[in-house]
């Protein structure tokens, strides 16, 4: 039986010490004694040294958390005589085939289980797809753990809302949406989390909704962002700009501003699968949510295919150029690799016998040559057949191309931040 009383102080442990995790480890640090648990030992190391390899927290926000400290083994929870607060925020992302990979998700869940204990919650913040918390993970707990759902112990689902690079909409800014497997719990969580968060939160009906909710959110965004790259292969063939027609269109009051570009990243590139795997589990095969994933997924082939017609209008030789993309990371001004759509532009230009380079100041080269098996230039040469600037980074706006490229070269723009005139193309 649920008693609140007996969860007045409890005890938090974070799993997983990503972009999602550390930020919430470090606030619930600042009132709760808490525990931030990552199977990374040089994650474990850098963080007690203050470093933060994601960059969205400083050191001195890292050390204002007095009562959290790492560890990289469960081995170290030792027992308390409190409720503990399991959080789990570990990576969901997708296999080669485009269907859910639980099996971070899975193993935090077994790790979890093995010393669960009478009276505590498990809330997951990780993405998943409606009903795996309670259909997929739960099973899981109450094996390792021998305990029984909702009698022994409790879950809770509150989808994270990070957004990765974002130094105004910080976690304690973005209202939260929480939910518990029983009453009770919910609004114990609901108060929990409110209680480091200044923009509040929303108690959703039930767990399944909380899941339902954060998918919905980037499928929407997916969605809407494939409209406009579909506008951009269209205005492409008749030789319209489709920045200024969005900037024309935007005139609207109620017209949505989303820009053409490549799509990557934790959430819009991935959650969408998601809600398809879910869709066709149940004998429903989405066709907007499908299409728009295809269309996204195609842009880098688009983007190359692009560039190389361009350099043929030029008279480029197209075998054995040298060319060079500008940023690698998913977003600008951040990071983050995960998912990055710009590999798909390096392929098919490869694919055409283009020697390429990539250059990234904020993309760490070892996190590159591991995920993708590709190396960053540290050194931008002066003979360059083509520039496709990919990432908007703050370091970009103001370079000067033409001081590395030859003479007659092609100068691609996806993001639109460099002035028309002195681009050969853009989206």
């Amino acid at each position: 039986m649920f008693e609140e009383k007996t969860l007045i102080n409890p005890r938090i442990v974070v799993v997983g010490l990503g972009y999602v995790g550390l930020p919430l480890a470090v606030e619930f640090g600042k009132k709760y004694h808490t525990i931030g648990i990552d199977i990374n030992p040089t994650r474990i190391e850098q963080l007690n040294d203050g470093y933060d390899k994601t960059l969205e927290l400083t050191k001195l926000q890292v050390q204002e958390a007095v009562h959290l400290t790492f560890t990289s083994s469960f081995e170290n929870l030792n027992s308390v005589n409190k409720t503990t607060v399991f959080i789990i925020t570990v990576p969901t992302p997708i296999d080669i085939f485009k269907r859910p990979n639980l099996q971070f998700l899975q193993a935090a869940s077994q790790d979890v289980g093995k010393i669960l204990k009478k009276g505590d919650i498990v809330v997951y913040e990780s993405t998943v797809y409606p009903g795996c918390t309670e259909d997929d993970c739960v099973p899981i707990l109450e094996k390792a753990s021998g305990l029984t759902f909702n009698q022994d112990f409790f879950c809770g689902y509150s989808p994270e809302r990070i957004n990765p690079g974002d130094k105004v909409r910080t976690l304690t800014k973005i209202l939260k949406i929480t939910s518990g497997s029983t009453p009770e719990i919910a609004t114990f969580i609901d108060k929990l989390y409110d209680s480091i968060l200044e923009a509040g939160t929303h108690k959703a009906s039930s767990i399944r909704v909380a899941e339902a909710a954060k998918l919905i959110e980037n499928c929407q965004r997916d969605v809407n962002i494939s409209f406009v790259n579909e506008l951009a292969l269209i205005f492409d063939r008749m030789g319209i700009d489709t920045t200024e027609v969005l900037e024309a269109a935007g005139t609207k009051w109620n017209f949505l501003p989303f820009k053409p570009g490549l799509v990557g990243g934790h959430c819009i590139g991935v959650d969408p699968y998601y809600m398809i795997h879910k869709a066709k589990s149940l004998g429903y095969y989405p066709a907007v949510i499908g299409a728009g994933r295809r269309i996204n997924n195609n842009m880098g082939v688009f983007v190359a295919n692009k560039v190389i017609k361009l350099m043929i209008q030029k008279e480029i030789p197209i075998k054995r150029a040298k060319g060079l993309i500008l940023g690698f990371t998913f977003k600008e001004n951040c990071p983050d690799i995960r998912n990055t759509g710009v590999v798909e532009v390096y392929k098919e230009l490869t694919s055409f016998g283009i020697d390429v380079d990539i250059y990234d100041p904020w993309a760490n080269k070892n996190d590159v040559k591991t995920e993708y098996h590709l190396s960053l230039t540290d050194q931008l040469y002066s003979d360059y057949d083509m520039v496709i600037l990919a990432v908007a980074h703050r370091e970009f706006e103001t370079m000067n191309i033409s001081s590395f490229t030859k003479k007659n070269h092609v100068f691609f723009d996806i993001k639109s931040i460099i002035d028309k005139n002195q681009v050969d193309g853009r989206l």
